[in-house]
């Protein structure tokens, strides 16, 4: 995405500025007046006016993320005239759940949909990108609150595959599972709470896999409505491993399986 020439866009080289952003009232509106993907809102705590509220309005509407801060968190973002609004602007646009599965199913193929949930670090969304593409993933699913942010450093890292595959930001993700079953997919989540290991899990067909962040794992939630769950073996002294590995590693069994069937 290129950055905008308007007054009150601007790119920044250091951290958390990896991400493109605009500010100011004006130019935020226009961004969402384009239609601009935009990754999270950010808006001064107390602020109630007029032009405060549209912008709200018409983020609300296009389902944006909207985080209430305080001023010193927007100073530390631009010391420019920010008049308390702040938009990060994503380096994709987003695809659309029910498009990737509907054209799978067009082409006769098998979707395999990857649903990433609040793993927030920009260099491991990259990570993962870069082998979701090269392993044939059909789309990356990740919520609207609570995944990272798609800037410059996600597309640096996954060496360019995220101007390939398709990404789609959904609003809840437990919902989302729920319709991916409905189309016909199996829900396999990674997770060492499972019994099984993912060399004894069928992964040939429709399939959705859940990968967690490394604080947490996967949602509660979400793992209770999985149809399986699937666990990577460990020998060594170190009980984890990074999540980029890991959705390495239950992909590659996937596509080792898919390849076999054919």
């Amino acid at each position: 995405m290129r950055p905008y020439k308007n007054q009150g866009f601007s790119r920044r080289p250091s951290t958390p500025s990896n991400d493109n952003f605009c500010f100011g009232l004006r130019p935020v509106q226009e961004a969402l007046d384009a239609g601009k993907e935009i990754d999270k809102l950010l808006v001064q705590t107390g602020l109630k006016s007029e032009g405060i509220q549209e912008v709200l309005e018409k983020a609300a509407a296009a389902n944006v993320p909207i985080s209430k801060v305080p001023v010193e968190k927007l100073n530390n973002v631009t010391r420019k005239l920010h008049q308390g609004v702040i938009a990060y602007l994503s380096a994709i646009e987003y695809a659309s759940l029910d498009n990737v599965i509907s054209e799978c199913y067009q082409k006769g193929e098998m979707p395999l949909i990857l649903l990433l949930d609040r793993v927030t670090d920009v260099r491991n969304f990259g990570a993962i990108s870069r082998t979701a593409e090269c392993l044939g993933v059909h789309a990356i699913v990740t919520p609207a609150k609570g995944g990272a942010m798609i800037g410059p450093d996600a597309l640096k890292t996954s060496a360019g595959a995220l101007n390939y595959i398709p990404v789609c930001r959904v609003p809840n993700l437990k919902k989302t599972v729920e319709f991916l079953q409905d189309s016909g997919l199996r829900a396999v989540a990674c997770t060492e709470k499972a019994s099984n290991t993912l060399f004894e899990v069928e992964m040939k067909g429709p399939l959705a896999i859940i990968m967690g962040s490394e604080e947490d794992g996967i949602s509660d939630d979400l793992i209770r409505i999985t149809d399986e769950m699937v666990k990577i073996p460990m020998v060594g002294k170190v009980s984890s491993l990074n999540v980029s590995v890991a959705t390495g590693m239950i992909l590659s069994e996937s596509i080792r399986q898919r390849v076999l069937e054919q």
